[in-house]
């Protein structure tokens, strides 16, 4: 049985350069079961500093429900899928939330086959 730490609920925040990227990187989280939710949300623009340029670009935010044990397959499967040189993808802690939706998450990404 999984340890507390373990069972932590982790929301997963990313950026993709489009919708199908992040539709095939979701779809692969899914399939191993490294994720139990994904949400795709178009028509973000991001700007940023990269090697010393300002830079500006049409993305995609990617969110992911995961767990702490699923967190480096799901982080794995994110890099190894993305065609940025230097994906962003992030894990931040869930410290509340619906208990039933919380065990819903912990089931689909710890529990699961």
């Amino acid at each position: 049985m999984s340890n507390a730490k373990s069972d932590e609920v982790l929301l997963l925040y990313g950026t993709c350069p489009d919708v199908e990227t992040a539709r095939m990187i979701a779809r692969a989280m899914l399939q191993e079961a490294s994720v139990a939710c994904v949400n795709i949300l178009s028509g973000m623009v991001s700007l940023y500093q990269w090697r010393g340029q300002m830079e500006e670009a049409n993305e995609v935010a990617f969110i992911a429900k995961s767990t702490r044990s699923a967190w480096e397959n799901a982080a794995r499967i994110f890099q190894s899928l993305h065609p940025y040189e230097e994906p962003a993808l992030v894990a931040l802690p869930v410290s509340e939330g619906l208990p039933g939706f919380m065990d819903w998450v912990r089931s689909e990404t710890i529990s699961r086959p």
